[in-house]
């Protein structure tokens, strides 16, 4: 059961139990103002189930806001919910009727309200907040008088015609249009392939592991080696100068290792059903059978790209993003393509694998006049 936003009160009438009131002129009210809770709260109730079962869903300037102070701070998930338990601005932004001290949601519902607010929610939101703020024509021009029939455009100046023949003036182009592309890190570490493999090993004989547990007792448990691929692996880590022929040996041996545990895999999973796996270690299964069969086929062609490389067993959607930067060639991220408007910024592409920029310029110039209602006059 979802409740309405339009029941919060507004901001005079939030309650503090020391007394006074909360000053006007403070970031979080001024950014409160900004935002068009409204689509905020459509966009939220839309990614929900729409039962009426159940106690009240958190509303949704409460779950938009709780993420705008999570980026806007740069804090974790569960620093997020203390700052708000603490602060009344904050407490006032994400839409409460007064100053409590008890937490409004437990931190891991900030997980479940950044998959309700998909890219196309943001955008749509973002649009509207841009919208909102953008000056009526009145405002915009309070004492310029109406134009007079002689100032009017003549069909040779931008008239077009409809379909019943009556002449339509278009609008002049105005504004200006800057295209940028960037690259929104990833908290992973930075990823080799020889850690990469040393990793899936490790995972691959902790499933050993909870496979063997379900076998009747007695049954022998498969060797896997560990000891030994721990030491060759770190025989190589703990080197500061890694020569090529080195690194690749090593390679080498984890490959043969992780292709073991593998097998070791397929054989128990005929007796041991994989769904006494939790969801985390079923997932990192299917995960490093895909990182093995990369890494086996670039070992073998001895080359150092493919198509839609792992570089993280926990997030695989990760990509290296070839950025050309002095101090940083790769990074590792999901790639935006944003357009700049009078200091409003818009996310025109968003994708985790590589693509050129120079590709969506008419896409971006399309959304340009659709957005404004005309097209930009230049490209800075």
């Amino acid at each position: 059961m979802y409740r309405d936003d339009s029941l919060t009160p507004k901001f005079p009438e939030f309650g503090l139990p020391f007394g006074g009131y909360l000053d006007p002129n403070n970031r979080w009210v001024k950014k409160a103002a900004m935002i068009p809770w409204k689509v905020v709260g459509t966009e939220y109730k839309n990614q929900l189930s729409g039962s009426t079962n159940g106690s009240p869903a958190i509303t949704g300037r409460m779950a938009f806001g709780a993420l705008v102070i999570k980026e806007e701070l740069n804090l974790s998930d569960r620093e997020t919910v203390e700052q708000i338990r603490e602060n009344p601005y904050l407490q006032f932004f994400v839409g409460l009727e007064g100053f409590q001290t008890d937490e409004p949601f437990d931190a891991s519902m900030m997980v479940h309200f950044r998959k309700r607010f998909p890219v196309e929610s943001m955008n749509r939101i973002n649009e509207a907040m841009v919208l909102a703020s953008k000056p009526s024509k009145a405002e915009a021009s309070p004492d310029k008088e109406d134009p007079s029939p002689k100032d009017s455009p003549s069909p040779s100046e931008g008239s077009t015609s409809d379909e019943n023949g009556a002449e339509t003036t278009e609008p002049e182009n105005q504004g200006q249009l800057l295209l940028d592309a960037t690259c929104t890190p990833a908290d992973i570490r930075y990823p080799t392939d020889l850690s990469l493999l040393n990793e899936a090993r490790e995972k691959t004989e902790k499933i050993i592991d909870r496979l063997h547990q379900e076998r009747p007792k007695g049954s022998k448990k498969p060797r896997t080696y560990r000891q030994k691929a721990r030491k060759d692996y770190l025989a190589v880590a703990k080197k500061k100068r890694k020569s090529a022929k080195v690194i690749r040996k090593a390679i080498r041996k984890q490959l043969g290792y992780v292709r073991r545990n593998l097998a070791h895999i397929q054989t128990l999973s005929q007796t041991v059903s994989l769904s006494v796996l939790k969801r985390n270690l079923y997932r990192a299964l299917l995960v490093i059978g895909e990182l093995y069969r990369q890494q086996k086929i670039m070992y073998d062609l001895k080359q150092k790209r493919i198509d839609d490389r792992i570089v993280s067993i926990w997030f695989p959607n990760v990509r290296p993003i070839k950025r050309g930067k002095a101090n940083a060639d790769t990074e590792f991220g999901a790639k935006l393509h944003l357009s700049l408007v009078n200091g409003f910024a818009f996310a025109e592409r968003i994708e985790w694998n590589n693509f050129n920029e120079g590709t969506g310029l008419i896409d971006a110039v399309q959304n340009y006049r659709c957005r404004f209602g005309f097209f930009p006059t230049d490209f800075p």
